[in-house]
């Protein structure tokens, strides 16, 4: 697996992982909040495997010299 989640985009996913999966412990809205462990684990590991399927990353190209 390639990383192809940036910087700014991982830690977005995180943060709304941990909120979703918050609300959902706490009974605020409902059992469909536990879908933030997907953008929790992905910004987590840093791979989304829709952005291949996509043609898509968020992560900046290093140049090799």
């Amino acid at each position: 697996m390639k990383t192809n989640v940036g910087g700014i985009d991982k830690i977005l996913r995180i943060v709304v992982g941990i909120v979703l999966i918050a609300l959902a412990a706490t009974g605020a809205i409902g059992d469909w909040g536990w879908i933030g462990v997907v953008p929790l684990l992905t910004g987590l590991i840093g791979w989304c495997p829709l952005y291949p399927l996509l043609g898509m990353s968020t992560c900046t190209i290093k140049k090799s010299s």
